[in-house]
């Protein structure tokens, strides 16, 4: 697990003490840390540091550098069942503050988060207070995170693209073989998870596209049966905002992520809430992924109440209200996806279903052929 933590003090050590007895640290790691300047503001020091071995489904209490409060992490399962919650377009309201409530309640595992965070644009020190405002969840279960638009905070040419956001969220890029911090992947008791960048180059010479044809083609279903992939800029989006956002990135790279028979993608940037039937290339299909668009997290610029219609095919469900989702891997293929509304700041559950996964459908084993040909292109 890597640890993130910031401090004013220049000098402050990048060290976590750490242990499964709180306030008793018989273990200690040392970490790397790093800051940087966007325009007139400076960070404080960024603390980066990788704890462990850990065991799994194990609590550890830790302190960061020495000092300060000791706060506790709850590591992920080894095995089925594990649950994951998502919410995406967070932001810094009381609509954040009361779907952060309604997931402090559940009983997860991992944070799924594509894109959208802080909702800084570009004003450093709301990147600060976001921190502080997350920090009693993310300090205490994984955050796996992806970038959004509002993380690109790019001024003309004077400042660095996501300079903020690869400062201060550090994910696993390296350890998954990929040369960015904007796209990685990494597997977590029997499920595999890509996490793509939507505002990275994914044309078929890129990086990126080399880099997920690599990963796919590592993808062992046995050891993970499940395949999700996250992202910002959904492909299926039946609300007029953000209408074909996402339909370049999806002529590229759909066939490839069908031919692995990813089980589930997951994307934000339209502020609603929308669930697909198993599509294709626009049309329905058994061996196409369920697409969930879940960018409701709370966010300033409020919810995205308009949708075309009639509605399309594919769409099964929708609603334009801020919430969050819960998805629980019950075995290696069933999974169980609910949606909760913030309804008067209660969570109401508005919409469930029970998926299975491709491993038991056949699917797999029919698009494998096309998978292997299309990695073997150059």
């Amino acid at each position: 697990m890597r640890i993130t933590w910031i401090t004013d003090d220049k000098h402050s050590p990048s060290f976590v003490e750490y242990g499964t007895l709180s306030g008793r640290y018989d273990s200690i790691s040392e970490g790397e840390y790093t800051s940087y300047s966007y325009l007139l503001y400076s960070s404080g020091k960024i603390h980066h540091t990788v704890i462990g071995p850990l065991e799994y489904n194990t609590v550890y209490f830790y302190r960061c550098g020495g000092q300060g409060p000791e706060f506790e992490l709850k590591t992920p399962p080894a095995q089925f069942p594990i649950t994951f919650v998502v919410a995406g377009d967070l932001g810094q309201t009381g609509w954040t503050k009361s779907t952060l409530d309604h997931i402090d309640r559940c009983k997860y595992d991992v944070y799924l988060l594509p894109g959208d965070l802080s909702y800084a644009d570009c004003m450093q020190h709301l990147w600060d207070s976001f921190g502080r405002l997350v920090e009693p969840l993310a300090s205490a279960r994984p955050w796996m995170v992806t970038e959004g638009n509002h993380e690109e905070e790019n001024i003309l040419l004077l400042t660095d693209e996501f300079v903020s956001y690869n400062s201060r969220w550090k994910m696993p890029f390296k350890e998954s073989g990929s040369t960015s911090n904007l796209y990685y992947s990494f597997e977590v008791s029997g499920v595999h998870v890509i996490m793509l960048g939507s505002y990275a180059d994914y044309d078929e010479y890129s990086e990126q596209y080399r880099w997920l044809k690599e990963d796919l083609s590592k993808v062992d279903r046995k050891r993970t049966p499940w395949l999700f992939v996250l992202f910002h800029v959904p492909w299926y989006n039946s609300n007029k905002a953000h209408q074909g956002a996402g339909d370049d990135m999806m002529a590229v790279m759909e066939p490839l992520l069908y031919a692995a028979g990813v089980d589930l993608v997951l994307a934000g940037h339209v502020h609603a809430y929308e669930r697909s039937k198993r599509v294709y290339n626009g049309r329905l299909d058994p061996c196409g992924a369920v697409h969930i668009t879940i960018g409701d997290g709370g966010n300033r610029e409020g919810l995205a109440h308009r949708y075309i219609n009639p509605q399309p095919q594919w769409s099964e469900f929708r609603e334009a209200s801020f919430g969050h989702g819960e998805l629980k891997i019950v075995n290696s293929t069933h999974a169980f996806w609910s949606w909760h509304r913030n309804d008067n700041d209660e969570s109401v559950k508005a919409d469930d279903i029970w998926i299975t996964s491709f491993v038991s459908s056949g699917c797999v084993d029919q698009n494998r052929h096309e998978l292997r040909s299309m990695l073997a292109t150059p």
